[in-house]
């Protein structure tokens, strides 16, 4: 027991001969720690070394402790990097902004903030930029909370940026720095993002004569966005015919896609630059784009071409011959099939007495068979706005084709089978193909279209007959007439023959819409000077009629000549009157109808619409709501991919070991 207590009076004198641990609660125990006040120090971040100033300091606005925790960050990752992933847009501004808040500016010992008006001013003009390739506006470039007024002593961080005169940098001046223009074109391919972005960056610029809007969604929840030109967008104008371009329809066929996105930003400055043509265009018309009908497909055709990229055939290069990838939609669907099929339906009554091929309905027999969603939103929006002239874009061919699309043959074999307007359409195919550089010449053809096609233009049913297209539609449901171009043989060319592709198109893009100023043009009213809505336009000798929009404004495209023009309406008698239109008219002819009060009588016009009600009303449209199922359809679909789904660029920024930047998606 005595050794016992001998031993642990030996490890009490060890332990009370130690010397004293530090302990703050004794006074004398402790040297007190000095923290070490920040003070400036040089700015040594490689991608900051352009910034007005040389000395930051750290900590910095983020709470970076040192240089080379600011360096291992995510926000310093993407400063280096940032100009490759917005392709050189908003460089330097974007970058510089960044290095005023990871290495701000140090005067005297004393941390200055960066100026928020600057920070607005660049957000303003750069958040497309982000949206175009999915990434969220930096959180750390939020203007309300790493900046400040300039009355709390900020800097301008773009101060580096000022120009200079004489060779001489002039100090103290404020930079007001040129927005850069929304038709600037890049000639590259756009992914479905970068176009949308471009579309909305070009109404902002031009928000006096453009507007966006949706038509709907792709069957897998992509936005169908339309751009709109007039000078008084939104609305429809009396006596203003409404034109529209489709693109992309047939997923791989990109070069419309890609054109009609350049149309867009050309006609938004030469608007602004003052170009008289494209200002009487837009003041005159209402121009609608959609450059891309078919997203879903897009998107696979392109990463079809990618996969092809990577072929083991290293000799042969990068491949553009993905043929058919990405043709359909995301059901699998070919758009140019899907239509209501009106011309069997037109074929069938051709031996009525007083046959019609205009406003027929949609059979309810349509809606019993897969009805793509992309189809079922150009269908509506063909039906809401009273379309004149209209071009949809192809590729695989070098031609316009102007209906009938499906032949008369009995077998539906290759035949001739024009409309009852088939001067008109071989009219606006040859203004189409005429002005295109090289469609109309014999050494160019290429494709099938050769052994049929006439100096670039062919007719559909002759070339190649189909069912269900969308040139036949918009004939035979609405006023609307509609030429399908082809643009080459190369569905997806290589990004080098993207500029050719525009200058040889351009000028053909242009002169067509401008067609849809030929022919007459009018308002119907009745004696009391009201709007006759939905008063017939007949002319002799064309079985095809167009009815007035809801102003009882209407357009008739006419070839050259004399016509025998008469306007009806239910209740009214009918007036006629006799129509000279000379060559080379610049401007539609006005020809004005007032409908005097009659009583209603069956007559055999009526007899025939009689007829045409038995297979359904014209305003009888998706009788079993289509409409509700697609949109639940495409919002679940989206919501599950935005969950799923992470951007291209998502991977670099995931760094070993450290927090996930989510800060960077859109949709987190």
């Amino acid at each position: 027991m005595s050794i016992m207590l001998l031993i642990l009076l030996q490890l009490l004198v060890l332990v009370s001969c130690a010397p004293p641990r530090c302990d703050p609660g004794f006074r004398g125990l402790c040297k007190p720690t000095v923290e070490e006040k920040p003070k400036c120090t040089d700015v040594l971040l490689s991608y900051c070394d352009d910034m007005a100033y040389t000395q930051t300091m750290f900590p910095n606005i983020l709470g970076h402790k040192t240089r080379e925790d600011a360096e291992a960050g995510a926000e310093y990752l993407l400063m280096s990097v940032i100009e490759s992933l917005l392709g050189g847009e908003c460089n330097p501004e974007i970058r510089m902004l960044g290095c005023s808040v990871l290495a701000p500016r140090c005067e005297k010992g004393k941390m200055l903030k960066p100026c928020r008006t600057t920070c607005e001013t660049v957000h303003k003009r750069c958040s497309h930029a982000f949206e175009g390739i999915e990434m969220a506006w930096p959180y750390f470039l939020d203007c309300d909370r790493f900046f400040v007024s300039e009355e709390e002593g900020c800097y301008d961080p773009l101060e580096g940026l000022r120009a200079e005169q004489d060779g001489e940098a002039v100090d103290n001046m404020e930079i007001l720095y040129p927005e850069e223009p929304a038709t600037t074109m890049q000639f590259t391919y756009h992914t479905n993002a970068q176009m949308i972005g471009i579309l909305k960056k070009t109404e902002e610029q031009c928000s006096d004569i453009a507007r966006t809007y949706s038509i709907g969604c792709s069957m897998e929840g992509r936005e169908l966005l339309v751009i709109e030109f007039s000078n008084n967008p939104g609305q429809h104008e009396l006596l203003e015919p409404e034109i529209k371009y489709i693109g992309n329809m047939h997923g791989n066929e990109v070069l419309g896609r890609q054109l009609l996105i350049f149309l867009a930003q050309y006609m938004c400055s030469e608007y602004q630059l003052g170009n008289e043509r494209i200002q009487t265009l837009i003041n005159t018309s209402r121009i609608h784009i959609l450059p891309s009908m078919n997203p879903d497909g897009y998107e696979l055709a392109v990463s079809g071409l990618q996969d092809n990229n990577y072929s083991d055939d290293e000799e042969q290069g990068p491949r553009y011959d993905s043929w058919n990838i990405g043709r359909s939609n995301a059901q699998n669907i070919d758009l140019n099939r899907n239509f209501p099929d009106l011309t069997s339906v037109a074929y069938s009554r051709r031996r009525q007495q007083r046959y019609r091929t205009d406003h027929i309905p949609i059979p309810d027999y349509y809606w019993f068979g897969k009805v793509a969603p992309e189809t079922y939103a150009v269908m509506k929006w063909i039906r809401s706005i009273p379309f004149v002239l209209s071009a949809n874009f192809h590729g695989g061919d070098l031609v316009v084709s102007y209906p009938y699309d499906l032949s008369k043959h009995p077998l539906e074999r290759n035949m001739f089978s024009p409309t009852p307007d088939d001067k008109v359409f071989k009219l606006l195919a040859r203004t189409y193909a005429n002005t295109h550089e090289t469609m109309s010449n014999e050494n160019a053809r290429c494709g099938s279209s050769r052994a049929n096609s006439q100096k670039g233009t062919v007719n559909g049913a002759q070339w190649s007959s189909i069912t269900g297209g969308m040139q036949d539609f918009n004939y035979l449901h609405s006023n609307c007439f509609e030429v399908t171009v082809e643009l080459g043989c190369d569905k997806f060319p290589a990004e080098e023959e993207l500029f050719t592709g525009w200058e040889e198109n351009h000028e053909a893009l242009i002169t067509f819409m401008e067609a849809a100023h030929g022919g007459i043009k009018g308002i119907v009213k009745d004696e009391e000077g009201n709007a006759v809505t939905g008063a017939r336009i007949s002319v002799r000798g064309i079985r095809h009629d167009i009815t007035t929009a809801e102003n009882g404004d209407y357009w008739r495209l006419l070839i050259p000549g004399i016509h025998v023009v008469t306007a009806s309406a239910p209740g009214y008698s009918r007036s006629v009157k006799k129509v000279h239109l000379p060559r080379h008219m610049q401007t539609a002819g006005r020809v004005d109808f007032v409908l005097q009060k009659a009583a209603l009588e069956l007559d055999t016009q009526e007899e025939d619409d009689a007829a045409i009600l038995s297979m359904g009303t014209y305003d009888r449209f998706d009788p079993y709501n289509q409409y509700e199922r697609y949109t639940l359809t495409s919002d679940l679909r989206q919501n599950r991919e935005e969950r799923a789904e992470k951007p291209w660029w998502w991977n670099y920024f995931v760094l070993p070991g450290g927090p996930a930047p989510t800060w960077l998606l859109k949709h987190y």
